[in-house]
């Protein structure tokens, strides 16, 4: 894990002069209002994947993209999440649109699925790993996991709210970055993955490995690069440059 290398009193007299840390607009998902956020992080062939098949929306929220995969051809869809609230959200808005005989919210499943999504997760588990596992247990063994998620940590603004310039989430030190944000949110956390959401500093170099020692292998992986630096996009520049990361993953057949 990157520690920073700017800390102490004088990283302080500079990160108070930044303000309030959720107010500098990154990662707000503004960049999705109007557009579609399924079709821009698994690209257009998304419809045709989940096209008449039973799909599970891991980390379903309230649940609109489960509601659009259904209205975009999806035959049932079970969206999965831990927070009650959100569950019920979705329930209602599943009524209101009249969807609620096709879909369902729930904690856990018991139907493996043909598809599993999961979009901006992998930079926020705590525990990625075992998440990989439990989503092969909600797949069919012929099933596939589409995933998407960014910006990965070294991305100029891969540390989220921390990234009050590109960067600076890499410049200072956890330590110092926890104090400043302090000041506007004294919930006592301590460090990145503390913070509502959380924050594992999830790399693509991690990201591939996690794959690797999980019950999935990649039969698809692009590195979508920041549209505006897309010049300078190569392998060298991949972790720097990357915009977010789009994968298919297909269960390892047993042996």
């Amino acid at each position: 894990m990157w520690r920073g290398i700017l800390g102490g009193t004088v990283a302080d007299r500079i990160l108070n002069r930044m303000g309030d840390p959720d107010h500098n607009g990154y990662c707000d998902g503004s960049a999705y209002h109007g557009r579609s956020k399924l079709e821009m992080m698994l690209g257009p062939a998304i419809w045709s994947e989940i096209k008449d098949k039973h799909v599970v929306d891991f980390g379903c929220g309230s649940g609109s993209q489960s509601l659009e995969m259904l209205q975009h051809g999806a035959l049932r869809v079970t969206g999965v999440d831990i927070l009650d609230p959100l569950l019920e959200a979705a329930r209602a808005a599943a009524r209101e649109a009249g969807l609620a005989d096709r879909c369902r919210f729930v904690r856990d499943i018991d139907e493996p699925a043909d598809v599993v999504v999961s979009l901006d997760g992998f930079e926020h588990f705590a525990d990625p790993a075992s998440v990989l596992r439990v989503m092969s247990r909600f797949l069919k063994p012929s099933g596939r996991l589409l995933l998407a998620f960014g910006p990965t940590w070294l991305h100029p603004l891969g540390g989220h709210l921390f990234s009050v310039f590109p960067w600076a989430h890499l410049v200072f030190t956890e330590r110092s970055l926890m104090r400043w944000r302090a000041r506007f949110r004294p919930d006592g956390a301590n460090h990145f993955g503390e913070v509502e959401g959380g924050l594992n500093q999830m790399t693509i170099r991690r990201f591939k490995k996690l794959v690797q020692e999980s019950p999935f292998s990649i039969e698809a992986f692009e590195a979508i690069p920041i549209r505006r630096l897309r010049a300078l996009a190569n392998p060298l520049t991949q972790e720097l440059l990357t915009s977010f990361v789009r994968c298919r993953l297909a269960p390892r057949i047993a042996r």
